[in-house]
C-alpha cells in the first residue's frame, strides 16, 4: 500500500472538522448545478480472487504526477468497492467518443448491451491484472493506495503503475447527456 505524507483519510477528516455545522446546499439545487459541469467518462474495473467487476464512473480526477496518483468516487454500495479492496488494485479506462455504449453498459443500463458485460468491447490486462478497455482514449492501471468513506461514496486513491492513451477524442458527460469535447480556435 502506497502511504502519502498527507493522507486521504486525514484530508476528509479535515473536511469534516471544517464543515461541521455548516449549512448544506438544497439536495436538488447540488445535483442541477452539478448537472451543468462536463466531466470525463470512465469505466473503473478490476479483476482477481475478488472477482472481475467494472461499472461507469465520471467522478475521477488526477491527485498527483509525482509520484503518479488519482482519484475515483464510486458508491460504497457498489460491489466494485470490495473487489478492489480483495484484488489491491484497479485499472480506469476513459472512454472515447465512439464508446458510449460501454458507457451505457457498466452504468447497467438495459439497451442493444447487456449490463456489466465485459463482452462487449476488446480488453487488455497489464500486470496489475484490471481490464483496461482497448482504444480508450487513455488507460491506468492503478495499485490500491488507499481508501476513505466520503459520504454515500468511497473515494479510492491509485499508485499508477502504467499509463497509456490513444489519439481519439474522449468522451464527455453534462446535462445529462454524452458530449465530445472539442479545442476552441484560437482567438487572436
Amino acid at each position: 500500500m502506497f502511504s502519502p505524507q498527507l493522507s486521504l483519510p486525514a484530508i476528509v477528516g479535515t473536511l469534516r472538522t471544517l464543515t461541521a455545522g455548516a449549512r448544506s446546499a438544497d439536495r436538488s439545487a447540488f445535483v442541477g448545478a452539478m448537472a451543468a459541469t462536463v466531466n470525463g467518462v470512465t469505466v473503473v474495473t478490476t479483476d482477481g480472487a475478488g472477482g472481475r467487476h467494472g461499472v461507469t464512473v465520471s467522478s475521477m480526477t488526477s491527485v498527483s504526477a509525482d509520484p503518479p496518483l488519482l482519484l475515483v468516487a464510486i458508491n460504497r454500495r457498489n460491489p466494485l468497492v470490495t473487489a478492489i479492496r480483495a484484488n489491491g488494485g484497479f485499472g480506469v479506462s476513459v472512454l472515447g467518443a465512439h464508446q458510449a455504449s460501454v458507457a451505457d453498459s457498466f452504468a447497467g443500463r438495459p439497451g442493444a448491451v447487456a449490463p456489466y458485460d465485459f463482452g462487449h468491447g476488446r480488453w487488455e490486462q497489464r500486470a496489475g491484472g484490471a481490464p483496461l478497455l482497448a482504444g480508450s482514449a487513455a488507460r491506468f492501471d492503478c495499485a490500491l493506495a488507499s481508501m476513505t468513506d466520503a459520504a454515500s461514496h468511497v473515494l479510492v486513491l491509485g499508485a499508477v503503475r502504467h499509463a497509456a492513451r490513444d489519439c481519439v477524442p474522449a468522451l464527455a458527460y453534462t446535462r445529462r447527456g454524452y458530449a465530445v469535447t472539442r479545442p476552441l480556435s484560437r482567438l487572436t
